[in-house]
């Protein structure tokens, strides 16, 4: 492709491919800043269903001006290829921190849902429901600012519906309940959305998988979200009551805004609520009302769509055993007729999710690995391939992947594969070494380091050594494309002119003259060979001769020189 877009936008590098569209790191070459420019895969602009997902991502994101949502800056189409040009943030995804640090520190997941939950609620407040929440379209900062990205699929109330029912859209490990049964998207898709990675920030995993979207849609739908209690006791029960009520099957009974939640949110640390009452719905109050043949619906990870009909009944208060019975009959039915089907194929947007072995692609170049994950079952439309920066693979080679090597994964869940596009640079301890070497290794590593020097007088030391070492941390991995400053500080030779010193006391005399950083010796004088009387008259304890005199010029040159002074 062209390496300028709409004569505008030079690309410079892949960021990352995905099943709709290629995303590129970009200079903006009128305002002279890098920018992230999602194109429209060419053979998709003649679909009328991409194209309008396409373009709802763009007017709805640039409705938006808060700091958790990425900024949209232009949307434009160039040679039949329609574009997006976003705001590029450097970072990860929440979703890549979470598979590499497990469950998050209290305090930090809770930082991480305020940002979200503000931006969520800034949407709703401009009639945007974003629809597809999860750590996945949350990109993460260096400096732990979150922004939530791709609103593909959100509902702004007066958009065109993107399928008959408006339903089927979404990720079916943060689906909502009401989402699954074909209801009407309202805000609390996104408050449920929002307790589901609330869960798994503090937990390290989603709180239900299954062999395939339906079986994990139909446990958000009857099922209640574990405590996270349980897997941490030690988190107070303020934090476990947001995450039910932002969850309950009930969405009447779920928070009714994402403010209300981000209020919680704001006190759930303070002291005052670690010992409140744990939050519990009864189970007729928790569950909504459910009519007859209600249509189930989700979408599988590669964006195909899948839905499948089932019915449920459920009971009345005063409902009778008889039907009770019957509930559970269809139920049963219901279930064994969907495994029937799935693993017969009957069903038209299944297929079988096979397992894939993820085979030993490290240090592969990105061509290869392609072929190399194709072999073993994928399409290339499940592989991503996010370019980062590495610890020592050469550039242009892969180092890292998602699900890992050896592992088995299904197709569905796609794999992430980190090539990388450079090294990190090490930062080392310069103590002991030249300013001229720790300046010469610096600008190779970091074209873009501040190098700042402080000189200090310092006996013993010679002239350019480095003495002490500040800014980053000694081994912290720095990126060449970042601004850093290093602050050195650095030896320098003594000098003065000698002072008058003769008749002061001889220590003073000593701390006065080592206060420029030079050496000092005492030497005391023998008596031998003086009278009692000349003995008696002299004054001890001060300065009688100074070497050099004063008035000399001197300058401390390592440890083999020195300033003498004489007293008895």
């Amino acid at each position: 492709m062209n390496k300028m877009i709409s004569d505008r936008y030079m690309i410079v590098t892949s960021l990352g491919e995905g099943g709709m569209a290629d995303v590129y790191l970009a200079i903006d070459t009128i305002l002279n800043r890098e920018v992230a420019i999602k194109i429209l895969r060419g053979e998709l602009s003649s679909d009328p269903v991409t194209l309008l997902r396409f373009q709802r991502e763009a007017n709805a994101a640039s409705k938006l001006n808060h700091p958790n949502v990425v900024d949209v800056y232009d949307v434009g189409e160039s040679e039949d290829r329609h574009f997006i040009v976003m705001e590029y943030v450097r970072g990860r995804t929440l979703k890549q921190l979470i598979s590499q640090r497990g469950a998050l520190d209290k305090k930090e997941a809770v930082d991480i849902m305020m940002q979200l939950t503000s931006a969520v609620q800034h949407a709703h407040e401009n009639h945007i429901i974003h629809r597809d929440i999860k750590p996945q379209n949350v990109l993460v900062k260096d400096d732990g600012t979150v922004k939530i990205t791709d609103f593909g699929i959100a509902l702004a109330h007066d958009a065109v519906q993107l399928t008959q029912n408006d339903a089927v859209l979404g990720s079916a490990h943060y689906l909502a309940p009401e989402t699954t049964r074909g209801e009407p998207a309202t805000n609390q898709i996104d408050i449920y959305a929002l307790g589901i990675v609330f869960y798994e920030l503090l937990s390290g995993s989603v709180p239900f998988k299954g062999e395939n979207p339906v079986q994990i849609a139909m446990k958000h739908l009857r099922e209640d979200v574990p405590n996270v209690k349980d897997f941490n006791p030690t988190l107070p029960q303020s934090i476990e009551n947001i995450i039910i009520k932002a969850t309950v099957k009930n969405r009447k009974l779920r928070y009714q805004s994402a403010q209300e939640m981000l209020e919680d949110l704001k006190c759930c640390l303070l002291p005052a609520y670690a010992d409140v009452e744990k939050l519990v719905f009864s189970d007729l109050e928790s569950q909504p009302t459910v009519n007859v043949r209600e249509r189930v619906a989700v979408t599988e990870n590669n964006g195909q769509k899948a839905e499948v009909v089932e019915e449920i009944v459920e009971p009345k208060k005063n409902s009778s055993k008889k039907g009770l019975w019957i509930t559970i009959g269809i139920l049963l039915t219901t279930v064994l007729t969907l495994i029937i089907l799935y693993f017969s194929g009957a069903l038209g947007f299944f297929s079988f999710d096979p397992m894939i072995k993820i085979p030993e692609i490290s240090d592969l170049t990105k061509e290869e690995a392609l072929q190399k994950l194709i072999e073993a079952g994928y399409q290339e439309s499940d592989i991503t391939f996010n370019e980062e920066l590495s610890e020592d693979t050469e550039t242009g080679h892969v180092f890292d992947c998602n699900p890992k090597e050896g592992s088995e994964s299904k197709k569905s869940v796609g794999i992430q594969v980190s090539v990388s596009k450079g090294n990190f640079y090490i930062l080392p301890d310069f103590k002991g070494k030249t300013l001229d070497e720790a300046e010469a290794e610096l600008k190779k590593a970091l074209p873009l380091a501040v190098i700042s020097v402080e000189t200090i007088p310092t006996a013993g030391k010679k002239a350019g050594v480095i003495l002490e070492q500040s800014g980053p941390t000694i081994g912290d991995k720095l990126s060449p494309e970042k601004e850093i400053t290093v602050f050195l500080k650095v030896a320098k030779a003594p000098s003065l002119t000698i002072p008058d010193v003769i008749g002061q006391d001889v220590e003073t005399a000593k701390e006065r003259l080592e206060s420029y950083g030079v050496y000092v010796v005492l030497y005391q004088r023998p008596t031998v060979g003086m009278s009692e009387e000349e003995i008696a008259a002299l004054e001890t304890g001060v300065v009688v001769e100074v070497d050099p005199p004063k008035g000399t010029e001197y300058k401390q040159d390592g440890s083999s020189n020195w300033i003498t002074l004489y007293y008895y």
